[in-house]
């Protein structure tokens, strides 16, 4: 996950809670570390107490004022000037939404080593060449997160559709009762809601074939 991680125990000022999606409820964190985000957004990685698994809440903490921001990532840049993803990258489409959910799965394939990309949520506000964002082009997995949110979004639409027009694997991660579109109805599904770590373990080995 594109993110900058600063060890700092005693920036937080206090306990930080999350919603862990493996136990379905709210978590005090264990550990929590300010970070920025890929995007330059402020947020919080910590550890689940119950399970022992990486969650993840967006926002400014007293930890924040003292480390420094680092320059957002932006992927619009000529490719001389930026390094190019790896072929076997994942693309993590979401819609705003659902970003605990899609930051905690992101955590989860990081501690796995596996290359991935988190949807950029502002992307309407820059005209890519082609239309069409540079990650979609080179990343050649997808994992769609599937939500009620997601699946309205014109932006998500857009970026799995654009993964099947070119023949590139599409595996839904649903995470609310949201039946997938007709399009993507005998791609792989797994339901994050009902088990989260069985579902984690089927998607892997989805994205390993």
């Amino acid at each position: 996950m594109d993110e900058v991680l600063h060890n700092d125990p005693d920036a937080e000022g206090g306990e930080i809670e999350a919603f862990c999606v493996r136990d379905r409820q709210r978590v005090i964190m264990i550990d929590p570390t300010p970070v920025w985000t890929g995007r330059g957004h402020p947020a919080t990685r910590g550890e689940c107490p119950i399970c022992g698994g990486s969650v993840f809440r967006l926002g400014r903490t007293p930890g924040h004022e003292r480390i420094a921001r680092p320059p957002a990532i932006h992927v619009a840049e000529p490719k001389a000037r930026r390094a190019r993803l790896a072929p076997d990258s994942v693309y993590i489409a979401f819609n705003a939404a659902d970003v605990d959910f899609a930051m905690q799965l992101a955590a989860d394939l990081d501690r796995l080593r596996m290359p991935h990309w988190l949807h950029d949520v502002e992307q309407d506000s820059v005209r890519w060449a082609g239309g069409v964002h540079p990650a979609l082009k080179e990343c050649g997995r997808m994992v769609l997160v599937a939500s009620p949110a997601a699946l309205d979004a014109p932006d998500v639409t857009a970026a799995w559709q654009f993964f099947r027009q070119k023949g590139k694997p599409v595996i839904v991660a649903q995470v609310f009762d949201a039946p997938p579109p007709d399009a993507l109805r005998r791609a792989p599904r797994f339901d994050f809601g009902a088990d989260y770590r069985a579902a984690f373990r089927g998607l892997l080995a989805a994205l390993n074939e």
